[in-house]
């Protein structure tokens, strides 16, 4: 545990020195510096912050104000944003194994390329989102909102509500919307996943 927090003390650490602690005037200071010093910092305000290319393993951010937040290319795997705001954030080429963000909100976050094996995105926001070439493969999806989402196909879903269904796919919708091969669930119109629960029931 306390490798652990001089990792990510010492990754922090060197954003600051990259010009971080300049940008923290659009974040708040307080937030900013004990994040920098724990890697912990639920409800916290750092909307907007770069932390772009940073170690952040097993960060923990509940609940916390990351819109329009920076992470390309940063290592998020294991880290709990439950419920975090990363609206617009950025998280392409970023490592989300096994990374939590049930309930959050992801509305128009780009999640291009970003490795997200065993994340849990349970009830998330991702309604508009990007997730080009994202590998899902083991994501628990239940409840998440897909609306106008581009898929990790490529393909964009409509625009009315769409959630993840585990169930063998009837509707060619379902089928169109698979998220990749090999993945455990497709994409599918509520309104799908409600008649096929209802034929199967009859």
């Amino acid at each position: 545990m306390r490798h652990k927090q001089h990792t990510i003390f010492a990754t922090l650490a060197v954003l600051a020195c990259l010009g971080l602690t300049q940008q923290a005037k659009a974040v708040n200071q307080q937030d900013l510096e004990q994040f920098k010093a724990t890697g912990v910092c639920s409800r916290c305000d750092l909307s907007g912050a770069d932390l772009s290319g940073a170690n952040l393993t097993r960060v923990i951010l509940r609940d916390a104000n990351l819109k329009g937040a920076n992470f390309s290319g940063s290592n998020l795997s294991g880290a709990d944003l439950t419920g975090a705001n990363l609206e617009g954030a950025i998280l392409s080429n970023t490592n989300l194994t096994a990374t939590s963000f049930t309930g959050a909100l992801l509305k128009s976050a780009s999640l291009e390329n970003a490795n997200m094996r065993f994340t849990s995105m349970m009830g998330a926001n991702l309604e508009g989102a990007n997730l080009k070439g994202s590998t899902s493969m083991m994501v628990n999806m239940r409840g998440a909102n897909f609306r106008l989402t581009t898929l990790s196909n490529g393909l964009v879903t409509g625009d009315k509500p769409y959630g993840w269904s585990l169930q063998r796919p009837q509707k060619r919708d379902c089928e169109k919307f698979k998220i990749e091969r090999g993945a455990r669930g497709s994409v599918c119109s509520t309104e799908q996943i409600t008649e096929e629960t209802t034929e199967r029931r009859e």
